[in-house]
């Protein structure tokens, strides 16, 4: 089993609660630590104030979409993983998300299994750091 050497903060945001705590269910329990948030400003402001290593964000959301979110987010932090989760991933959403350097695009509903696999290539490729269990390191 791939695990995480330090407890890596995932930054959760989503318009929808109940899509937050399911994202939240699914990555707690592998030893991150979540944060949540209800809209892109919100998440703008997580960014800005605590230390986050990677955002999960939903692409459809009022007021500021997760793709103009991905923007600003990277106008902060350029490296910051920034995964985008939607229910539409159509071809248009997907080159607009990479347009933006998102890492990668989830469809909805979330396969559990994708998302830590997703999840761990982009910590390792932004940071580094990861190590395999079985390994003994």
């Amino acid at each position: 089993m791939i695990t995480a050497t330090k407890p890596y903060s995932i930054l959760i945001t989503d318009d929808d609660t109940s899509s937050r705590e399911t994202l939240r269910e699914i990555v707690e329990p592998q030893g991150y630590r979540t944060v949540l948030a209800s809209s892109g400003e919100e998440a703008i402001e997580i960014v800005r104030e605590a230390p986050v290593h990677l955002v999960l964000l939903d692409v459809h959301m009022p007021r500021m979409t997760g793709l103009e979110t991905v923007q600003i987010v990277h106008q902060i932090n350029e490296i910051l993983p920034c995964i985008l989760v939607t229910a539409d991933p159509n071809e248009n959403v997907i080159r607009q998300a990479f347009s933006v350097r998102a890492y990668s695009v989830i469809p909805k509903p979330v396969s559990k299994n994708i998302l830590l696999h997703t999840i761990l290539r982009a910590l390792l490729q932004a940071y580094g750091g990861l190590h395999s269990e079985e390994a003994g390191s």
